[in-house]
């Protein structure tokens, strides 16, 4: 089984919103009649209107407005799915990737195991950021960093209770922006984002919340021009599981 990647830019002068509400209300059941292995969305609608850790997108870029995932049994059979997304007021993109499932809900103290059905909103508020490797690093170099590294240092200073990383194998769409990797993290609250204090688990001290966040920035310094960050909220959807 392979999984696709599709990110989503809405055209200028469209309504994100307005376009997650399509997504889900008229591609979603679209794409589920294909006959997807897997399908998920990640909308940038009003349940996820939170501004994200890395609050403004690169020069140049747009703030994501969406991410579809599709697992297929091969991934040279997509082109009906991407027809669907591509009728869209959109801009798309399409990557091969491989996914790592690093925490899952109910793997760590915060978060319960999932309980709620396929087409539900996921509680809480994802964040999806896009990566981009830096020509001063080898790939290799890249992925021991992302996952040697800052893997276990977020996991063990912030209160995420799902983390996917997805690594890029290949774009699949032409014109696809040149991202390493993909991330998916879900938060228990909008709250959660929005307060250092949570979101570094510094459980009221200051001096914690001060020590987290400078290692923080050592470990994604260390693999990541902080400029060139894309990060966006989003609610989850699993559509099939």
């Amino acid at each position: 089984m392979e999984k696709v990647i599709y990110l989503l830019w809405a055209r200028d002068g469209e309504d994100p919103h307005a376009l997650s509400r399509r997504l889900r209300d008229g591609c979603a059941p679209a794409l589920l009649d294909l006959g997807p292995e897997r399908l998920s969305m990640n909308l940038d609608d009003a349940d996820a209107d939170v501004p994200p850790p890395v609050p403004d997108p690169p020069a140049g870029a747009r703030r994501l407005s969406a991410e579809v995932c599709v697992w297929l049994d091969c991934y040279e059979r997509r082109s009906p799915y991407e027809e669907i997304l591509a009728s869209l007021p959109v801009e798309l993109a399409g990557y091969l990737v491989t996914e790592s499932l690093y925490c899952d809900y109910g793997g760590n103290r915060h978060g319960k195991p999932r309980d709620w059905p396929d087409g539900t909103r996921s509680p809480g508020v994802l964040t999806v950021t896009l990566l981009e490797q830096p020509a001063r690093m080898s790939h290799a170099e890249w992925i021991a960093h992302w996952h040697g590294v800052q893997s276990p240092v977020s996991e063990e200073i912030q209160p995420r209770p799902r983390y996917v990383r997805n690594e890029v194998v290949r774009a699949l769409t032409r014109g696809a922006p040149a991202f390493g990797g993909i991330v998916d993290e879900a938060w228990p609250s909008a709250e959660t984002i929005t307060d250092p204090m949570r979101f570094y688990l510094a459980e009221g001290s200051p001096e914690r919340m001060k020590r987290n966040i400078e290692r923080m920035l050592e470990s994604v310094r260390g693999f990541l021009d902080l400029d060139r960050i894309h990060s966006a909220t989003m609610s989850e959807y699993f559509l099939k599981s």
